[in-house]
């Protein structure tokens, strides 16, 4: 197996697999996944991870916390970065149509140790996300049923601040649930998440309308409000950037709007794990682009629709933190309302487990495939053609996960996680420019290198900041990753094997 990648090639834990090798790995009988995605299959995923709980509680929340009505030029700066990012997914996925997302880029252009890298990392963010928001979801479902009359025993109803201890059953078996669609095949992955996205785009769009009869042109004055010293954070719950520069960041004013734009970013998580399908997809030169981009615009604009007419209903400084939307509704005399957003928020969560679920089970394929990860875990299902043996082990492990533990604090590493990966995939682009001018792009990013060096800049910015204390706990992941990969990957990796003339002992 050749690993060449001209003069550039590289040994040791720095070398590279060539695009070519990734894509003849993609044609054993054994190893190969089917390719059945369009690039409305695409979109809809795209949309379907993209808008969970943030579009109803991140909004007002930020509204009245960080930028007033000018949230919806906060969501527009967010969807500038995310979008930076993803012109750089969209060249490197339809140049190298494999399944692993940034892992796999990385592969190809920095090296085998960072490709493991961003591998583990990517293991942990869709990990820790599937079961947030699984818990997340079985919240809303409980709210639901309990407005009917009907009640979970406290037991099953997760952890609690009373024993510490419980069972979250709905969560546990959404996961399971979710983990059988994805064994079965991603044609029916695909069409699920079409249903749901369809009623979760519905409600949103209900939302926007109905929501745009009850705003008073009063309650945008002043759009831009003054500019207010945030109160700072200490210790280890401090962003890094205040921690080591001394800045505190602004609520308020212009410069409030980029301190939103920090936090709305995180509703635009997911998109780049449309990346991941890339294998699985008809026509990923072309289809690619379009649901990456497609996707992130199509988001862009809802988030923006949602603010414009929630800081419009209700003055930003009444509004509510826990359900801003619902409860705008309920101040406007229409609490019916606010059911309706509930059962948007229960629908629309599943369709971001599912593909979360989706995205992480193709990372760990591919580390798979490439020896990086046990092998027996890259075989794909005589029939569906899915990798079920990955599936059903990271299904039910998340399942469990999702139903003893209570991580809401770990829920930041996936924002860390999601940056870390869109400078990784910036930086490949770059590097690949320069090493394979001669590859076939069906789509380039434009203005390089002015475009990913941007992208780089933003992420890290956002990157900044985020708390002191999740930073300390990504590096504490990374390093037991570097760990993990002298310990197993270097040994059994193939490119290496090939290095070492088959030997796996070396």
């Amino acid at each position: 197996m050749s690993t060449e990648t001209g003069p550039e090639s590289r040994a040791g834990a720095f070398r590279t697999k060539s695009v070519e090798q990734s894509i003849r790995d993609t044609e054993e009988p054994e190893h190969a996944l089917k390719k059945s995605l369009s690039a409305l299959d695409l979109t809809v995923f795209g949309v379907g991870v993209i808008i969970g709980t943030g579009i109803f509680v991140l909004t007002g929340a930020v509204a009245k916390e960080n930028a007033g009505p000018a949230t919806a030029l906060a969501f527009v700066v967010a969807g500038v970065v995310c979008g930076l990012a993803a012109l750089c997914y969209a060249e490197f996925a339809s140049t190298v149509p494999v399944a692993g997302s940034a892992y796999t880029f990385a592969y190809a252009s920095l090296g085998e140790l960072p490709a493991w890298i961003i591998g583990w990392d990517l293991v942990l963010e869709f990990a820790l996300g599937t079961a947030v928001v699984a818990v997340g979801w079985s919240g809303y479902l409980r709210s639901l049923i309990d407005n009917v009359g009907w009640h979970l025993p406290a037991a099953l109803s997760g952890t609690n601040d009373v024993t510490g201890f419980g069972f979250d059953l709905l969560a546990f078996l959404l996961v399971l649930a979710l983990t059988v669609v994805l064994v079965i095949g991603m044609k029916l992955s695909a069409r699920v998440t079409s249903l749901i996205v369809a009623i979760k785009v519905a409600v949103v769009l209900i939302v926007i309308v109905a929501g745009s009869f009850f705003v008073k042109a009063s309650n945008y004055d002043p759009f831009i409000p003054p500019s207010v010293q945030a109160a700072g954070e200490s210790g280890l719950q401090q962003p890094l950037i205040q921690a080591l520069f001394g800045y505190a960041p602004t609520n308020f004013g212009v410069m409030g709007i980029f301190t939103a734009a920090s936090v709305v970013f995180f509703a635009f998580i997911g998109f780049d794990v449309v990346a991941t399908a890339a294998e699985e997809t008809k026509l990923p030169q072309r289809d690619m682009p379009r649901g990456i981009i497609g996707s992130l615009f199509i988001c862009t604009v809802l988030y923006v629709a949602v603010s414009i007419v929630v800081t419009g209903m209700q003055k930003y400084t009444d509004l509510s933190i826990d359900a801003p939307l619902a409860d705008a509704f309920k101040a406007t005399g229409h609490p019916w309302y606010a059911g309706v957003i509930s059962f948007g928020a229960v629908i629309g969560l599943m369709s971001v487990c599912l593909i979360l679920l989706l995205g992480q089970t193709r990372v760990f394929f591919a580390m798979s495939r490439d020896g990086l990860l046990p092998r027996f875990f890259s075989l794909t299902h005589p029939r569906f053609r899915t990798p079920y043996r990955a599936t059903v082990l990271l299904g039910v492990a998340i399942a469990i996960i999702a139903g003893f533990t209570n991580i809401e604090e770990l829920a930041v590493l996936v924002n860390i996680g999601t940056l870390f990966a869109f400078v990784v995939v910036a930086l490949g682009v770059l590097i690949l420019r320069r090493t394979r001018p001669d590859l076939p792009r069906a789509f380039r990013t434009p203005l390089v290198p002015w475009l990913p060096i941007a992208s780089v800049a933003a992420s890290l910015w956002l990157m900044l900041n985020l708390p002191t204390e999740t930073w300390l706990r990504f590096g504490a992941w990374m390093v037991l990753g570097v760990v993990v990969y002298y310990a197993y990957g270097r040994r059994h990796s193939r490119v290496g094997r090939d290095e070492r003339g088959g030997d796996l002992s070396a």
